[in-house]
């Protein structure tokens, strides 16, 4: 035997390679009765050429694009090949940068690595954070004794590791991607074989790491947009294709929104390029923050965007409200150097699978419909669906024009009296505001109260209904009309707002009027939603001064008991009730019983609605209190209103 390699384990278990040549001794019969040997140590030949060939192994694996996770493995494993009683780690830089996320470590107990993952970068990190955090090398021979492992010596010394030998992994431009560390069960520092060792795994760790970063950046760029860092088009068709999967599985819809910003291309030629770069960067970002995670905005080019909504209710309703949370926030003022402008967008929208059951047709509808608003003068939505798109339209130009009304004062309130039934005495009027459109003419609150009621306009339009009906009380006081109370409605969302109470003492103030000439209406139903929050703001008011009533009573189905905590002054039948009065039984016994429960409260009871003479008989024998309605007289307006209380003839 020549030259054979052998692997031979001592007596104090350590593992040496010999080459052998080995020899029969034989007699002179030829029998074999001895053997002689040659052994020579190739264990440094043999750990070269397994470093050698480990080192062309794990290239290979990096230059064909080799999960990083296996390439960082095999490359701890070929170092620990070289040593004895040693485990090898490699910890990753994190986005943030300021934590080390588990690489690899084959060979450390996987409590110990999950405890250190997420380790943060900074001094007294152990070896790994404070070598990212000081990029250098940080050798740490004793860990039970180094204040570098103050906080963190004990969880080592659980599994046996007593030195961290840690050294940054740097790019080649010097940006610290990671730290290696190895760990050794005996209290020392590397040798100079160690040492060399460290540093060729760290290049080699350098690496790897940077060509997967430059891969994934490489990924993003083929599939975002450079300038806005939105998925591009190439992105886009997997991403509706998904979405269209996922509505065909639960019947539900996907929405396919297009936006061109209108007269982008002014921007670019009056303030240049760069300043269109910024309002396209801005746009991207608020339509990103109006839409959920699981939505897609995506940049197709040019001045032009498409939103994916995933999983959509089949309401249109609900997916006009993004869309005008989108229209609003690419509304909101831009500053472009020392310009302040508002950009708007036209908007087209498709939805699955009414308007098509493939991405190239919801694209090509959403991108019609987009051009259908450019028709009707930009700064709008269109649906694609004709019948969703008259509606949503007549929605659109409706909250456009409530949005101006208050600035152009095209509001006015009417005022309808309220009657003592015992002795026809005006006594109160309630303020009931009309809407003068410039094209539709005068509007009841039906019209045009529930679209503010879904939006934030119903706030600014109360309070100017609340000083208006303040002020104009006050000036009928002034003018000599005896002292009346006036009566506004207060909305839910009005009701709500924190700050109700500033607003309603602010309004007497400014106006002048005394607290208990004002009452406020709040319907039962808005009570009942939040009974502890409603007293509450109630109390305060009534701790102005504020007189408040109870609108619609006998539909919110509230019940005695929280009746009785209720700090209000009157209750109002509702309408509902006082129509069929004279006939109806089940009407009559509403009204008996609310009239007596008023009673029986100490309450004043007004019906509300009252037309006929007969509904004023029925009234007056079970003893109501007050009456409103067109019997006595129509909303009408504050000349009006001074006409009837002092005598003189109206219009």
């Amino acid at each position: 035997m020549i030259d054979e390699e052998e692997f031979v384990v001592d007596a104090s278990g350590t593992g040496k390679w010999f080459s052998s040549t080995k020899v029969p001794l034989r007699n002179v019969q030829n029998d074999v009765f001895g053997l002689v040997g040659i052994a020579h140590d190739i264990t440094a030949r043999k750990q070269a050429d397994t470093l050698r060939d480990g080192q062309a192994q794990i290239l290979e694996m990096i230059a064909t694009s080799a999960p990083l996770e296996d390439v960082l493995d095999c490359l701890m494993r070929l170092a620990e090949s070289q040593l004895t009683g040693i485990f090898g780690s490699v910890l990753l830089l994190d986005k943030d940068g300021s934590h080390l996320r588990h690489g690899a470590a084959p060979s450390l107990a996987k409590a110990y690595t999950s405890a250190i993952d997420g380790i943060a970068v900074g001094p007294k990190m152990g070896s790994c954070g404070t070598a990212a955090y000081r990029r250098e090398p940080v050798i740490v021979a004793d860990i039970m004794h180094d204040p570098l492992w103050h906080d963190h010596c004990e969880l080592a010394a659980a599994y046996g590791y007593r030195s961290c030998w840690s050294t940054p992994i740097l790019s080649h431009q010097g940006a610290v991607l990671g730290a290696f560390a190895m760990y050794s069960t005996t209290v020392r520092e590397p040798t100079a074989a160690e040492t060399r060792l460290i540093d060729f795994t760290t290049r080699i760790a350098g690496i790897a790491i940077e060509r997967k970063l430059a891969e994934d950046r490489i990924h993003f760029m083929a599939n975002h947009d450079v300038l806005t860092g939105l998925p591009n088009r190439a992105l886009l068709e997997d991403r509706l294709s998904q979405a269209i999967l996922y509505a065909q599985r639960y019947d539900r819809w996907v929405t396919v929104v297009f936006i061109d910003l209108d007269n982008f291309k002014l921007v670019n030629d009056t303030l240049g390029h760069n300043a269109g770069d910024e309002l396209l960067k801005t746009v991207a970002g608020r339509i990103v923050e109006r839409v959920r995670a699981t939505d897609t905005v995506v940049r197709l080019g040019g001045d032009e965007f498409v939103v994916v909504l995933f999983d959509q209710p089949t309401n249109v309703d609900l997916i006009s409200e993004t869309l005008q949370a989108i229209r609003a926030a690419i509304a909101e003022p831009v500053q472009l150097g020392a310009h302040r402008l508002r950009a708007t967008a036209s908007i087209g929208i498709a939805s699955y699978p009414k308007d098509g059951s493939n991405p190239d047709t919801l694209l090509a509808n959403a991108d019609a419909a987009m051009y259908r608003a450019k028709e009707f003068g930009r700064d709008n939505f269109q649906f694609y669906a004709p019948e969703f798109n008259t509606r949503a339209h007549e929605k659109f130009v409706l909250q456009e024009d409530l949005r101006n009304a208050l600035a152009r004062s095209e509001f006015t309130l009417f005022y309808q009296p309220q009657v003592d039934l015992r002795s026809g005495h005006v006594f109160a009027v309630e303020a009931l505001i009309r809407w003068n459109h410039p094209t539709r003419g005068m509007l009841a609150p039906t019209a045009f109260i529930p679209t503010a009621e879904e939006t934030s306009l119903i706030v600014p339009i109360g309070d100017w209904v609340l000083h208006e009906a303040c002020r104009q009380n006050k000036a009928w006081q002034d003018a000599g009309l005896p002292p009346m109370t006036v009566c506004v409605n207060v909305s839910t969302r009005q009701f709500r707002e924190k700050n109700l109470i500033g607003r309603v003492a602010d309004a007497l103030k400014v106006s002048g009027l005394e607290a208990r000439y004002l009452e406020l209406e709040v319907t039962e139903s808005l009570i009942m939603q939040d009974i502890d929050l409603a007293v509450a703001t109630m109390n305060q008011l009534q701790n102005l001064g504020v007189q408040i009533s109870i609108d619609d009573f006998g539909t919110g189905y509230s019940s005695l008991s929280a009746l009785k905590t209720f700090p209000v002054a009157r209750l109002k039948i509702d309408k509902s009730f006082i129509n069929d009065i004279a006939a109806d039984e089940n009407d009559q016994a509403v009204a008996s019983a609310v009239i007596s429960l008023g009673q029986n409260l100490n309450l004043r009871v007004i019906a509300e609605g009252v037309e006929t003479d007969d509904q004023v008989a029925f009234l007056r024998k079970n003893n109501c209190d007050e009456m409103q309605g067109y019997h006595f007289s129509e909303p009408v307006s504050a000349p009006d209103i001074e006409k009837m209380l002092s005598g003189e003839p109206m219009d």
